[in-house]
């Protein structure tokens, strides 16, 4: 017997993940109980999955190894933080701002587990496109995403720290999205076990005040950027004044922010003179 334990939506998502059981074919359980429906897996594997969620919290994403991300499915691990849906909204603003772009050159720093670049690739597919990241880990995961899903992308693969492996192609970057790290490091202790516990620290961890990582990307972006070129930015949901502060003091234009589906401020945007 599989013992849900009050996780139900977590439960639910397994089923429609792995046993092919969406959200209507539940329904149409609860509405005709007597009426049968057949899974994709057996019920003693759903029960070890879900068993072993229960036991140490390890991610339903990790155990299963794939994640829905706006229109895919990406491959993910322990090595790379899960992408989160707030997340997906940093392409749709990013979109919206190229509009006008018939090419350029864009770059995903902190890649991670490849979704910013999946996207962008999928959305750009004349565009040259860069994804970097500083563990090797999380760029062969993003490298082996991009190629089952935009396998003709045109898209270089960068190990290093933010902007720093970029060099070769400084002042010349259309469009730059990131979700760095901007957790306060007092904080992450007090993050759920699921997180804490199982996603990589790096991922999280933004030091002091949680902004360590997006003023390395802000201030880089002063020379990486392309003249017009629009940087955008996630960032945690108290951040947004100090962050559009700190761009506009160093001279960038047209700052602004954008709310995610909750109503907090969530990104910051900025374009270079």
């Amino acid at each position: 017997m599989i013992l849900i334990g009050g996780r139900k939506v977590d439960f639910d998502w397994l089923l429609d993940m792995v046993a092919g059981v969406s959200w209507a074919k539940l329904q149409s359980i609860i509405l005709n109980p007597e009426k049968f429906i057949s899974l994709e897996i057996s019920t003693d594997e759903l029960e070890v999955i879900w068993k072993s969620h229960l036991k140490d919290q390890t991610p339903l994403q990790h155990l299963i190894s794939k994640c829905p991300w706006r229109d895919v499915e990406l491959e993910v691990s322990a090595e790379a933080l899960i992408p989160r849906q707030e997340t997906e909204f940093l392409i749709d603003i990013a979109l919206k701002k190229i509009t006008n772009f018939d090419f350029g050159r864009w770059a995903d720093l902190g890649t991670g587990s490849g979704a910013i670049a999946v996207s962008l690739a999928k959305s750009l597919p004349n565009w040259n496109g860069h994804a970097a990241d500083i563990s090797n880990e999380a760029l062969e995961l993003a490298k082996r995403n991009l190629k089952a899903i935009v396998p003709s992308a045109n898209v270089r693969f960068s190990l290093g720290d933010w902007w720093e492996p970029l060099k070769r192609w400084r002042g010349r970057f259309d469009l730059v999205l990131s979700n760095p790290p901007y957790i306060p490091s007092d904080l992450v202790e007090e993050l759920e076990p699921v997180v804490k516990n199982h996603e990589p620290i790096i991922a999280l961890d933004g030091g002091e005040d949680g902004m360590n990582a997006s003023r390395k990307i802000i201030l880089g972006a002063l020379n990486g950027l392309a003249k017009g070129g629009w940087l955008i930015l996630e960032h945690h949901y108290d951040q947004s004044e100090k962050i559009t502060s700190f761009m506009k003091n160093i001279g960038m234009e047209e700052v602004s922010f954008e709310k995610d589906l909750s109503g907090i401020k969530r990104y910051a945007i900025c374009r270079r003179k």
